[in-house]
């Protein structure tokens, strides 16, 4: 299950819904999980310490690259109710368990969708991402280079990424593959993980 739910659009093993009870904006949410998906079990450390350390989104288009049962995506429209959140994930089950827990916390601002079934023309003012590491360099760097360059003017991406599974070498493949006007830095370090900051110029 280590690689399957990044690969997987209808992930093997039965859809079990169970109770998940979070934090999320600040506050605790009762939501619902499931297995076949990334950290079924809660907020992943990577994924907290990115929720609590950037800023608040921005903007009136926000996105979640991968998108798990909705972390990401829900703590984007819960801070920012009069924007617009797409979550993308290629694992149906996530899409499901993301849509089902807005309707939980009667949020109406989340779309959900695969990445081939997004317009390749929308841009996005934030995009934040725990990124699926995992899949390997290759399929982690084209995914990357899917959206982080869909940035609109003035927008930011804000990435989380352990130390120990290339942090530092990511930071600086995104800053000499990324096209002019797009910068880099490292935002902050937290336990074992890197906050990463792409900015796009005005």
């Amino acid at each position: 299950m280590e690689s399957q739910h990044y690969f997987s659009e209808q992930p093997s093993g039965p859809d079990t819904r169970k109770p998940l009870s979070v934090v999320l904006a600040g506050e605790r949410r009762e939501l619902v999980t499931s297995s076949g998906i990334f950290s079924p079990d809660g907020v992943d450390k990577g994924t907290r310490i990115l929720l609590d350390g950037v800023p608040a989104p921005e903007g009136q288009r926000l996105l979640d690259v991968g998108c798990g049962w909705g972390p990401i995506a829900l703590t984007l429209a819960l801070q920012a109710p009069q924007a617009s959140v797409l979550a993308v994930d290629v694992n149906e089950r996530c899409l499901a368990l993301t849509a089902e827990n807005a309707t939980r916390l009667g949020l109406t601002n989340i779309t959900g969708a695969k990445p081939d079934d997004v317009d390749p023309d929308l841009e996005f003012d934030t995009i934040w991402s725990n990124p699926p590491i995992r899949i390997g360099k290759q399929e982690l760097h084209a995914l990357l280079l899917r959206w982080i360059p869909r940035l609109a003017p003035g927008g930011r991406a804000w990435l989380v990424v352990q130390k120990n599974l290339g942090a530092d070498s990511l930071q600086r493949w995104l800053a000499d593959e990324l096209p002019t006007g797009f910068t880099v830095r490292r935002a902050e370090t937290s336990k074992s993980f890197r906050v990463i900051e792409v900015h796009r110029a005005d």
